[in-house]
């Protein structure tokens, strides 16, 4: 069966609306520098009325990987709820205009469609403050078997799997691709998510998950370890790949007893960090649904993470596929 979609992502459909501040505005606002804090619809208007200059665009930690998959000339589908208010009509055009198949229907009903308030620092830390709204109505309903089944890879959004129906859609679209014969990636997302889910998380790898993302705070919280060493150890006894971003240090990309060790690529000004690790996990599904080494794989996404935190907001600003063709990788 040839494959229309190389990724399936699934995650929440939620409008960025970014800001520079400094840390005064985060002690002043009450707001946990970064890391990812739910709030509900009154925190997020008290805060867009405080952020100075907001700009905005269409995010999501997996709506973002998908954006970076077009980039590179990737065949992406997109699977997330939206209301149809201003917002959610902005989220689907953003998706469809950067190439993204995005065929979720509208709510009609019920709450607004979901917003992010990412404050960024001058050290290029992100701290967000996210108002779930519509994205929180994603049922098994909205996940279309055969479209699931078509894609390479499904990609699973980790902070879905705090949402019951959001997590029975999951489970739905993992039934479909697993019958079909394709690959399940995850990620982890956040090191509190991690926490909430352990156990389900680590059931899900023994079961479903062939590839799975993470930074180096989150792959410590999922094994309850200290030092990044154990990390690894506990990895080699996984039949999964686990590609692993450490910041500054780069990445590793682990299968078995084959450790790939890559070096991040360097920025002359770190802007906003703001998804770097969607970008990166785009790069490198795009790497292995077009047949690329482990290694380049990571090498890719390490390119791709390098672009995105040279600016503020989570999507590419320069084609991701001339960065790759430049630098010998595609």
């Amino acid at each position: 069966m040839t494959s229309p979609f190389d990724v399936a992502g699934l995650g929440n459909a939620i409008v960025d609306v970014i800001a520079p501040v400094d840390d005064a505005f985060l002690l002043k606002h009450q707001i946990a520098k970064g890391v990812m804090t739910l709030i509900d619809d009154f925190r997020a208007a008290q805060l867009y009325e405080a952020l100075v200059k907001p700009s905005e665009i269409g995010g999501g930690s997996a709506a973002n990987t998908m954006a970076g998959l077009a980039s590179l000339g990737g065949n992406g589908l997109f699977v997330g709820k939206v209301k149809r208010d201003r917002l959610g009509e902005s989220f689907s055009r953003s998706m469809k205009d950067i190439g993204v198949t995005f065929r979720v229907p509208f709510a009609e009903e019920g709450p607004p469609t979901a917003c992010c308030m990412i404050a960024v620092t001058p050290d290029g830390q992100r701290s967000m403050s996210t108002y779930l709204g519509a994205s929180r109505e994603l049922t098994p309903a909205d996940i279309n078997d055969e479209e699931i089944a078509s894609a390479s890879i499904v990609y699973v959004e980790g902070y879905l799997w705090d949402l019951p129906d959001a997590k029975a859609a999951i489970k739905k679209a993992i039934a479909a691709a697993k019958k079909a014969g394709r690959k399940i990636a995850f990620t982890l997302s956040d090191p509190f998510c991690v926490s909430r889910w352990r156990d389900e998380f680590r059931a899900l790898m023994k079961s479903d998950i062939d590839i799975l993302f993470a930074n180096e705070e989150e792959a410590k919280a999922l094994f309850e370890v200290e030092e990044f060493d154990s990390v690894l150890q506990a990895f080699r006894h996984w039949h999964g790949t686990a590609a692993m971003t450490r910041s500054a240090k780069g990445c590793v990309v682990a299968k078995g007893n084959e450790v790939h060790v890559i070096d991040a690529v360097p920025v002359k000004h770190v802007v906003d960090t703001t998804g770097a690790g969607d970008q990166y996990a785009a790069a490198f599904l795009y790497g292995l649904t077009h047949g690329k080494h482990l290694a380049d794989c990571g090498r890719l996404g390490s390119l791709a993470a390098a672009e995105v935190i040279s600016h503020y907001g989570a999507r590419p600003e320069t084609p991701l596929k001339s960065l790759a063709r430049t630098a010998g990788l595609i």
